[in-house]
């Protein structure tokens, strides 16, 4: 493990390390101020043109830690890619690209483009044809443009790899090699990855070269995360996750189950006992996909009943409680899984439900931290009455979106204009590229769609449905 910055005894600052000036004024406007250990311990590597592989957790400020040194070293008057960052899913590909626009405002006219899969790949075509400084892009979609020709890789001197070991569960091995055939040798590559399984040494052995190791601190010291166990029998499951759902009345709440149809059977389950749950998981359209994350997201929908791999890159800030519906396959991808709560200063409470035949795995936990874990009542846990909650909001969906030109401010007007509603009652607006989804208060959704409908957004007649 790497030494944080040489002559820095405690955490340093921005301003000591090696940037321009203009990124400096930047990060310092973007309320960056005292670097996250992962970008400590990454980014001086990163700025020297090192290949680096870092174990850092979702939420720990790994994009800024590779985004940094990777707008510093472009040439903005080379109008060719220069930057490659793969994502194992388009919502974290948006994410990061949102990301790196924020912090390439300190270089002047810096393209950033990106490439999933899931839309169509014509508007694609088109956008690289004007060239583009930085992808960033889903592995699948952008092995489908170099085939076609529409990309050209030779120019470019910086590939990161983004939660590297997800690409991996996802099965996107063989189109990241791929993709590496159409690299320069002569490259930068930065690995970062939640976790540290021998297929992530074997990759960074077949695409690095004396990568540096930066590991940032586990997240599983955090203190605001208080963890309870129950022993439950393996039919009891749903009534005890029920219970806890009575019990604890989350706003949000992440249950993690390992197979796909245990998602869909348990989000059905909990349904039909008056809890509002969705499933996600690899099986989903892109457009459904978009829908569940973006109703979970505004707190439309209480509960999230998802795999580990459709759960990774999440950005859900407030997230109360966490429910392993049974023990992950082992410790690391436990600690993954409640990292998710507590974040950000918030308590956050972490429950894992264990069957009598999986208790090896609670015995393995525990060897791993050198510590008991804590265990619940099931008797009084199962005693608790079913008390559904309904979700403070209800989503509108738009027809309309960012290649119609709306915005957030448009949708806003319209809904505190035309249909009368209360600023407050107006929740997070998510924009995509042919459709717009708003958050509104349940008690002010009928009206809302009803104004809507009979009123007009920008000045257009748009279709407008509840979700």
């Amino acid at each position: 493990q790497q030494p944080l910055i040489p002559g820095f005894s405690c955490m340093p600052s921005f301003k000591d390390l090696d940037l321009s000036a203009a990124m400096q004024a930047n990060l310092a406007q973007l309320g960056f101020s005292k670097p996250t250990d992962i970008q400590a311990r990454a980014l001086p590597h990163c700025l020297a043109g090192r290949d680096v592989i870092a174990m850092a957790q979702t939420g720990s400020g790994k994009t800024a830690a590779f985004g940094i040194g990777l707008i510093e070293s472009l040439k903005p008057k080379l109008f060719a890619v220069q930057g490659l960052v793969m994502c194992p899913t388009r919502e974290l590909a948006d994410q990061v690209a949102k990301a790196l626009r924020e912090m390439a405002r300190a270089q002047e006219n810096i393209k950033i483009l990106t490439l999933c899969g899931g839309v169509s790949i014509g508007p694609q075509i088109g956008s690289l044809a004007h060239g583009a400084h930085i992808i960033v892009g889903t592995p699948g979609r952008i092995a489908d443009h170099l085939r076609k020709g529409t990309l050209d890789l030779n120019r470019l001197t910086t590939l990161v790899l983004d939660e590297a070991d997800r690409m991996l569960d996802m099965g996107f091995q063989d189109a990241m090699e791929e993709i590496l055939g159409y690299t320069p040798k002569q490259r930068q590559t930065l690995m970062f990855s939640a976790t540290w399984p021998e297929s992530i040494r074997k990759l960074s052995a077949g695409f690095q070269q004396n990568p540096v190791d930066v590991r940032a601190e586990a997240q599983s010291a955090n203190a605001d995360i208080r963890e309870l166990f129950y022993e439950i029998p393996a039919p009891e499951r749903t009534r005890a996750i029920v219970s806890l759902l009575s019990e604890h009345q989350p706003a949000s709440c992440l249950v993690f189950c390992s197979m796909k149809q245990q998602c869909d059977e348990l989000a059905a389950e909990l349904g039909a006992q008056g809890f509002s749950a969705l499933a996600l998981h690899g099986d989903l359209e892109q457009r459904e996909r978009d829908s569940v994350l973006v109703r979970f997201a505004n707190q439309s929908c209480q509960v999230l009943v998802a795999t580990d791999v459709a759960a990774r890159g999440l950005d859900i800030k407030a997230l109360p409680l966490v429910i392993n519906a049974e023990p992950a396959r082992d410790p690391e991808v436990h600690t993954h899984r409640v990292g998710r709560t507590g974040r950000a200063g918030e308590a956050g409470l972490a429950v894992t439900l264990c069957s009598p035949a999986q208790g090896h795995k609670i015995n393995r936990l525990e060897t791993e931290r050198g510590s008991q874990v804590t265990w619940g009542d099931t008797e009084i846990l199962l005693s608790v009455p079913p008390q559904p909650v309904a979700p403070a909001m209800k989503t509108l969906c738009i027809a309309a979106g960012r290649k119609e030109k709306l915005r957030p401010g448009d949708v806003l007007g319209a809904l505190t204009g035309e249909a009368g509603l209360n600023g407050k009652s107006v929740g997070k607006i998510d924009l995509f590229d042919f459709q717009c989804f708003v958050a509104v208060d349940a008690g002010q959704a009928k009206r809302a769609v009803k104004r809507l409908e009979d009123g007009k957004v920008k000045g257009r007649k748009l279709r407008v449905r509840l979700v």
